[in-house]
């Protein structure tokens, strides 16, 4: 079982997860995952890593001191510096999927002596995509309406073929995790459909100050994922910026919850190979 605790921080109190022994490894979810979004990823590294998973203030378990209060990109840059500077005493690791790819390239450009290695997982990040930005922009924003008028429903389906998910032919190890829709996992849609979304729309980037960082940053897509979408070009974008190959990782966008154990498999040798 892992340990749980909260850790006040400026306009919230943040619920974090600890397991297992070993290199710290913070794992920071995509769209509407909380700290328990990739349990068997977290299952699969326990006995390698020391697994941190938080819930991202408004969602689940870590509340909002003013709900009504806007929430900027760079304030989860900044709470995810607070936790690592509340448990970890040296440059942690990072596994960022998505949204949390963004936030932990804001994080490397801000903090970056906080941070080993940054492994940046189809980063949902328009400011990378140079003259290609506006229409992925536009893109968020009619994903926006879908919801205000039609619900999940409606724009569930959008999404999934935004990050070239198909829902119809899943490609997924057998034995995962049930991960329901239930009515704590729809809020967190909510959340992040109808406030995050404007963020990643809204967001400048930091792009200038990544050359610059001490984190060594590995920018990753997923194997199943098609060229044409945006968040396999941002990966590539990112690569062509620092200068780094991309790496591939099993599955597609979601491959942390769908190959949980090869992504485990490849995440073992690969941080250990770059692990300073």
């Amino acid at each position: 079982m892992p340990t749980t605790g909260l850790l006040p921080v400026d306009g919230a109190t943040l619920y974090f997860e600890q397991r297992g022994t070993g290199p710290l490894l913070l794992i920071a979810q995509s769209g509407e995952g909380d700290a328990r979004r990739s349990t068997d990823l977290v299952d699969a590294l326990a006995d390698d890593f020391t697994l941190i998973t938080y819930d991202r203030r408004g969602l689940s378990r870590s509340t909002l001191d003013d709900p009504h209060r806007p929430v900027a990109m760079a304030d989860h840059a900044d709470d995810v510096h607070r936790l690592l500077a509340h448990v970890a005493d040296s440059p942690a690791l990072m596994l960022g999927c998505s949204f949390g790819a963004v936030i932990g390239l804001h994080l490397a450009a801000e903090h970056g002596d906080q941070l080993d290695t940054l492994i940046a997982h189809e980063p949902v990040a328009p400011w990378l995509l140079d003259a290609e930005a506006e229409p992925h922009r536009r893109e968020l924003a009619g994903l926006q309406d879908l919801f205000a008028t039609g619900g999940l429903p409606a724009a569930l389906p959008a999404i999934a073929k935004s990050l070239g998910i198909d829902p119809a032919h899943p490609d997924t190890e057998p034995g995962l995790t049930p991960q329901p829709m239930d009515e704590q996992r729809r809020s967190n849609f909510a959340r992040f459909i109808t406030d995050e979304f404007t963020m990643l729309r809204t967001d400048p980037g930091c792009r200038d100050r990544l050359a610059t960082t001490r984190t060594r940053i590995l920018p990753a897509t997923g194997r199943t994922t098609p060229t044409t979408v945006f968040d396999h070009q941002a990966a590539h974008r990112l690569g062509a910026l620092l200068e780094r190959p991309v790496l591939t990782f099993p599955g597609g966008h979601n491959g942390n919850t769908t190959h949980p154990r090869a992504w485990a498999a490849q995440l073992r040798t690969l941080l250990y190979a770059h692990c300073r």
